[in-house]
């Protein structure tokens, strides 16, 4: 007699938090929400898995559905199966990560109607999150803030041509810490991964810096040495 399997009806779902940094501030995206539950609340960018797609397909679909946001690299970084985080039932989500220069290409523009708008805000002003939103977007800052500090994912936030004053402040914003002056430009010159350009900053009213790049031949050669700040 063939065996009757009993019915699963947990799913699965992706959310998706994108960290900016348009220069000034590291924000982060967030969508709000058009249908029930949390109608009107902001949200990381999430919904359920399709079911024939695997989960890197359907983490980048959902985020093209809900901002319009295509092409972006994503990582998977860690899952959240509280049974009680979603009201209409039991909802298991993986939660994918990218970090995003912010720029002119960048429009968005939700395609679903799930999303009213999607805008970068700010990690310093959030406001309340549906669900367990929070927790996920905790959960993904602390990511950053441990591979900030062996992996060089500050230069992906930055243009390719960046002041030491700037890519300090970027380690600043992530790390949630000020960082002495003198003593993070001498480390961070002696990793040896900075190429010094002839050329200064353009357009500022104050003395123009040297400008770097970052030496990505030269960071191979340092693959896991941790930078610790």
């Amino acid at each position: 007699m063939e065996q009757i399997l009993p019915h699963l009806d947990s799913v699965f779902s992706i959310d998706c938090v994108l960290f900016g940094f348009d220069g000034k501030e590291l924000k982060i995206l967030l969508i709000e929400r058009n249908e029930e539950p949390f109608k009107d609340w902001w949200a990381l960018p999430g919904n359920i898995v399709g079911p024939d797609e695997s989960l890197d397909q359907s983490a980048s679909r959902i985020l093209y559905e809900l901002t319009g946001l295509r092409g972006i690299y994503m990582e998977q970084y860690y899952a959240f199966g509280d049974p009680n985080r979603h009201p209409q039932g039991r909802v298991i989500t993986l939660a994918y990560y990218a970090l995003i220069r912010l720029g002119g290409d960048k429009e968005l523009r939700p395609i679903s109607t799930y999303a009213k708008r999607a805008n970068w805000l700010p990690i310093t002003d959030l406001p309340k999150l549906a669900f367990d939103h929070q927790k996920i977007y905790d959960k993904g800052l602390e990511k950053i803030k441990r591979r900030i500090k062996h992996q060089p994912i500050a230069f992906e936030l930055l243009p390719e041509k960046f002041t030491l004053t700037q890519l300090q402040h970027v380690y600043e914003l992530v790390l949630g810490k000020k960082l002495d002056k003198r003593n993070f430009r001498k480390k961070i010159v002696s990793f040896g991964v900075l190429k010094e350009l002839d050329e200064k900053q353009k357009g500022v009213s104050y003395r123009a810096a040297t400008l770097y790049r970052f030496d990505k031949r030269k960071y191979a050669k340092l693959f896991g040495k941790e930078i610790s700040f």
